[in-house]
């Protein structure tokens, strides 16, 4: 799966290693990590995906210069913040770590083109199921993932607002 992890540009030491880890967790498990392809949250879970010998995939906002030096696939839009319409709609699922505004529409984003989102530490949003650490993350994005696989869902997951509809039907 392509998943989209979102966050700040600029993050405390705490939100890097969270992001870290869940970009080794990703990779670990095959996904493909699509993010701003910046710094931050961007660059700590590109370095995460690195070390797990997965791939990132960074969409860029203005030139392939931005880059960090984790992304292994630069995608040049020169669309400034208007990219993370086409971070979120790659995507099959959205994992927010924290940020600020540009964090935040990422994520309304995520909801209104009907993306199941994970918020890891970042803002509350009706529709988000929120997840305490990577591992919890990634144990909730693998659940809707066998949920898909079962029902036959294809293409981005899902289409139908029955997995967005709260956490607790995953848990089970």
């Amino acid at each position: 799966m392509q998943i989209a992890v979102v966050g700040g540009g600029l993050c405390s030491p705490e939100a890097c290693e969270t992001a870290r880890r869940l970009g080794l967790l990703l990779a670990s498990r095959s996904h493909i990590l699509l993010s701003g392809g910046r710094g931050g949250v961007m660059e700590a879970a590109c370095r995460g995906a690195h070390e797990g010998g997965g791939v990132a995939v960074g969409i860029l906002p203005g030139e392939r210069e931005e880059a960090n030096s984790f992304v292994d696939i630069s995608i040049v839009t020169g669309m400034g913040q208007a990219r993370n319409a086409v971070i979120v709609k790659s995507a099959d699922v959205v994992i927010a770590l924290p940020g600020e505004m540009g964090t935040l529409s990422e994520m309304a984003l995520a909801l209104k083109m009907n993306r199941p989102l994970i918020s890891l530490g970042s803002w509350e949003l009706p529709g988000a199921l929120a997840a305490k650490s990577p591992e919890e993350a990634v144990e909730l994005l693998e659940k809707m993932k066998q949920k898909c696989d079962a029902t036959g869902e294809q293409g981005p997951m899902p289409e139908n607002k029955k997995m967005l509809s709260g956490g607790e039907k995953l848990k089970e």
